[in-house]
């Protein structure tokens, strides 16, 4: 028993404090998190990378009747699909070639708790089979074992993919993700978080200055303020916390006026003059030329010439919004729901 509680500890995420924020979107996620989260039902979390969707899962099982039992992740996507159901399950000793002892997995470690299953998606269909069959009737085998075990286990799963695209393809069990989706939330990504951009940018700078030992706390400019805002944050909150330690690190002084986004942008150029590699003769992609745009229907052929000038557009304004809109001879509100668009086309 002393030997299964450690276990359980260890498997613990640690609790943070991050998940902060002031922006409607940010609010009305908490609220709907924390509606569902003495329910005790499965849950699904969609949403970007670096939306805090550990976070999430560990606010909802801490809101929970479950907040004194053990606290279970796994990363379905860190681990070869072969390895997955031994890690969930568990096996007996001489399951399988290097089954030295009996080992017990992460639905024991959660009993009584909450199991979060990261990147959902990556699982195997086989082994959706054996967790569906938990969610139904609370027992399970051990790879290599006939004997039922019965585990009292909330699920919270969450993945950045399109589960009802995998199911339509195959790739994924209609009937668990019907079982899973008791509640699904979807994460707001950081793009539509303005009002949180710079909460959380001095949050980040005001931990990293004390982790650096500086006596004054870190500020930005406003020069730094309007990048921040205008940039539109792929990796969403973690790129973020990246970015802002990193400039106050390397700040001078307490005030923050550049931000470097592109930590790979070479201070040596890009090399124009040396010798460039390309793909092997005959598997270039080919451009889309004018004659392709006037043969294809006149819809489609708008839609690709106006994602066409947006990409270039951001290229050449350095990914800068307001920059890019004026390029484009639009205003910031008419270039944001011209991004919002082609915002997947665009990552």
């Amino acid at each position: 028993m002393a030997d299964k509680s450690q276990r359980m500890r260890s498997e613990t995420p640690p609790r943070t404090t991050e998940a902060l924020g002031q922006s409607e979107k940010f609010l009305e996620f908490q609220e709907r998190l924390a509606r569902v989260a003495p329910i005790d039902r499965p849950v699904l979390l969609i949403g970007e990378r670096g939306t805090g969707k550990e976070l999430a899962a560990s606010r909802l099982h801490f809101l929970s009747k479950r907040w004194q039992g053990p606290m279970v992740a796994l990363n379905c996507s860190a681990l070869n699909p072969s390895l997955i159901e031994s890690e969930l399950f568990g096996y007996e000793k001489g399951a399988f070639t290097g089954a030295e002892q009996r080992r017990t997995g992460r639905f024991e470690a959660a009993d009584g708790g909450t199991l979060f299953l990261d990147e959902i998606g990556n699982i195997p269909m086989e082994v959706q089979e054996k967790i569906l069959r938990v969610v139904e009737y609370g027992t399970f085998e051990r790879v290599g074992s006939s004997m039922g075990i019965e585990v009292d286990v909330r699920i919270i799963a969450a993945t950045n993919a399109d589960l009802m695209g995998l199911s339509s393809q195959g790739r994924f069990k209609q009937d668990l993700l019907d079982r899973l989706s008791f509640e699904v939330l979807f994460l707001p990504p950081l793009r539509e978080r303005k009002g949180d951009i710079v909460l959380l940018a001095n949050h980040f700078a005001a931990r990293m200055a004390f982790e650096l030992g500086r006596e004054e706390m870190p500020g930005f400019a406003d020069k730094a303020i309007e990048a921040l805002e205008d940039y539109s944050w792929p990796g969403n909150v973690r790129e973020l916390k990246n970015l802002v330690e990193r400039a106050v690190y390397r700040a001078e002084t307490p005030l923050i006026s550049e931000i470097q986004f592109d930590p790979f942008l070479s201070p040596f150029g890009d090399r124009s003059d040396q010798p460039k590699t390309g793909p092997e003769p005959g598997t270039e992609k080919r451009e889309i030329t004018a004659d392709d745009l006037l043969s294809r229907p006149l819809t489609e052929a708008v839609r690709e010439l106006k994602l066409r000038l947006l990409k270039k557009a951001l290229e050449d304004a350095k990914y800068n919004q307001r920059m890019a809109a004026k390029r484009l001879g639009l205003t910031y509100n008419q270039f944001r729901g011209l991004y919002r668009k082609f915002n997947k086309e665009l990552e």
